[in-house]
Order: C-alpha cells, then structure tokens, then sequence
C-alpha cells in the first residue's frame, strides 16, 4: 500500500513539473509572441515580398552603387568616424561603420555603437511631450506657470517651447557667468532657479519671432517630470525606448559609468573632448542612440501608433512664417516646406562637443538618411547634399550645421 502511494505521489509530482514546463514554455511563447507583434505595431509593416521588392530593384541597386563610391571616394577622404544607414521603408538599402568608438582603446564602431544625439535629442523629447497630450497629461496651450509658479516669463506656452518661439534666452549663454560650480554638473531644475532669480533679459516677446534656443527643450524635460512624477530618463525608458525597443539608447548620466559601445567625443584631431557642466542638463541633448535605433524611432513615427496622426499632423506643421523660404520648424522637428506638399523634408541635425548628427526623413517616398559622428567633422552636414541627389530628392537647400 505504501508503494502504491509512493507511486501515485510520484506520478502527481511529475504531472505538475510537466505542467509546469509547459505553462513556462507558453509563456515564453507569448512573450516572444508580444514582442514580434510590438515590432510590427511600430513599422510601416511591409510584407516579407515588399522588402524584397526594395532591396531587389534596379534603382536600389543604382542608389547603392553611387553611394559607395560617394563614401569610399570622397566621404571617408573626410576624416569621418561614425556610422551611416540609408533606408527605403525601413528596408536598410545602405549601412557603413568606420573608425573608433574610443581612440584611446582603440573600440571600432559597431551595429551596436550609441552617440550622443546633441540636437537630434529634441525630437524625443518634443515627441514624449505630444505623447502626454495625446493622453490629456497636458495641454500645448498650457502656461509655464502651471508647472513653474515662480517662473518670471509671462506668456510663453508648451507649444512655443516645441516650436522654439518662447523668446527665452539660451541657457547655454547666460550661465557661464551666472553658475559659480564648474567643476559640477548642472541639473535642469538649477538652470530654472537661475532663471528665478536673475531673470537674464528675454530675447524678444513670445510667440512673435522664431528663435531656436536649448532653454525651451530643457524646460519641456522639467516639464515631462512634473507631469509623469518620474525623472526623464526614467520616462523615456520605460514609454519610447523600452517600447520601440530601441536597446542602445538612453538618456545620458555623466555621472554614471561609460555604458558598453557609448562612444567617446573627440575633437577633430582625434584627441578625447570631454564634457562640461553643461552635461548634466538634458531635453535638448543628452540621448545616446545607434544607427539602427534612430530607424526603429523614424519607423515608429511612421507607423502611425505611437503619436495620432492629427498629433504628428501638428508636428510637421510649420509655426514660423515671419522669413520667407523653405526652411521651417514644427513641434520638434526642423522642416523643409515646398508648393507640392508631397516633397516635405522632415528633419533635424545636431551638434554637441564633437559629436555631429543628421537624420533627414523624406517623408515623399518615406526614405530615411542617418549619419552620426563622435569625431568633430563638418563634413557630415555637408555629406547631406550630394547623398540627397542620389536619393532623388536634391533641390539646392541645405540645413548646415546645428
């Protein structure tokens, strides 16, 4: 009888850890099963025959040809040191890595390999301030007082910090002479008190001129954190980057240990830049990212999921109309505006110690060009022009440098 029980208790225990394994196994399924699903919700998901088709085509195979001899030839003649993808519906048609993550170990850059963002960081932070509207966390045409009641600039709305017509003065200017600890890093809410308190003249009355100045996106960081109660860089983990799973990207902490493939900034002669006070102030710069991750966030803007399409609408709508020409901005993104609406350039370029980024999206054909450098080079503002002609969409107007 003893036995008999034994058995049965045996027989018991295995059916529970053959349960068990399958219960674990299907949750594992599920899991891969959710993630599959959340990178097609986030792309403008092409079947496996339409990639194919792009890839395949003779004028991929003549945009690919003229870009390897615009690279080889002229582009890596110009000292540049980073990464560069040219996609076609998110369908990677052209993608190089050159040169060192750091010079001192000598690290290459990889698929892998994150930069400092500099501007190009304004679309993120312009994007997760449209992502809480979108959920009614806030309104674009809130004051600065709901968040800031001190705050000495009347007048000035979140939609004018996005579209850079605040009229603030750039922090990057007045604090050299204001802040007393260079040997410390700065944090958004210090930069605010200075404003407090010294109140640095205002550049020109709001919502009249255009004026593009870091103040705004610092502001709208400080803003993200009043309205989510989470610190920035915890939000946009856990809401862009976590989701969009963009692994290689972060918010930059100089106070933390150097992440693996985080590449180091160097001057034009190879030599290390390091960082300023300003290096703790984030909005406006301060996003790590790869090549391949800025394609994951230009595919998640174009698959219409993670902002609504009125809210990105609104984003590429130009606010400044006081020059006139081409060139524009919208809520986060500069712009290039044409008669024939179809050929829209939506964009934004960066420049931070001696890190330069471009990330031009041609929204006609929705072609995607990224170059990211950590070596300073002004060649990679000006490799925009001749690579634009071999896409098919040159017209003469170019950005420059941040």
């Amino acid at each position: 009888m003893k036995r008999l029980k034994a058995a049965g208790i045996l027989i018991f225990a295995g059916v529970v850890i053959i349960t068990s394994c399958q219960s674990t196994a299907a949750r594992k399924a599920a899991e891969r099963n959710k993630t599959a699903s959340d990178t097609t919700l986030y792309t403008i998901g092409l079947t496996a025959a339409e990639r194919e088709a792009i890839l395949n085509s003779p004028r991929t195979a003549q945009i690919q040809q003229e870009l390897n001899y615009f690279y080889n030839n002229k582009f890596l003649r110009t000292g540049f040191n980073g990464a560069m993808i040219v996609a076609r519906k998110g369908v990677i048609i052209f993608e190089k890595y050159h040169g060192l993550e750091n010079f001192r170990t000598k690290t290459p850059i990889v698929d892998s390999s994150s930069f400092q963002m500099a501007s190009v960081s304004k679309t993120f932070t312009g994007a997760a301030v449209l992502f809480l509207a979108d959920r009614d966390k806030l309104s674009l045409d809130d004051h600065l007082q709901k968040f800031f009641p001190d705050f000495p600039y009347k007048g000035i709305t979140i939609r004018m910090l996005l579209s850079h017509r605040s009229g603030l003065p750039n922090y990057l200017y007045f604090c050299d002479s204001l802040w007393k600890e260079p040997s410390r890093y700065m944090t958004n809410d210090e930069v605010i008190q200075l404003m407090i308190k010294h109140k640095p003249p205002i550049q020109h009355q709001p919502g009249t001129h255009f004026q593009y100045c870091n103040t705004n996106y610092m502001l709208l960081a400080s803003i993200i954190e009043k309205v989510t109660g989470e610190k920035y860089a915890a939000f946009m983990q856990d809401s862009i980057f976590k989701p969009l799973q963009m692994h290689n990207t972060f918010v930059y902490d100089p106070s933390s240990p150097v992440r693996a493939h985080q590449t180091q900034s160097h001057k034009y002669n190879g030599q290390p830049e390091p960082d300023t006070y300003f290096d703790g102030v984030m909005g406006d710069k301060g996003i790590y990212s790869s090549a391949q991750d800025m394609l994951k966030w230009d595919q998640a803007l174009y698959s219409g999921h993670f902002l609504k399409p009125e809210t990105l609408k609104a984003a590429y709508t130009p606010y400044s109309h006081e020059k006139p020409g081409v060139r524009n901005y919208g809520l986060g993104w500069r712009l290039m505006v044409y008669p024939d609406s179809t050929k829209n350039i939506v964009y934004h370029n960066g420049w931070w110690h001696g890190n330069n980024t471009v990330f031009y999206r041609f929204v006609q054909d929705s072609t995607t060009l990224i170059i990211l450098g950590n070596k300073y080079n002004r060649a990679i503002y000006q490799a925009v022009k001749p690579v634009r002609e071999i896409l098919g969409h040159g017209d003469g107007e170019e950005a420059g440098e941040e």
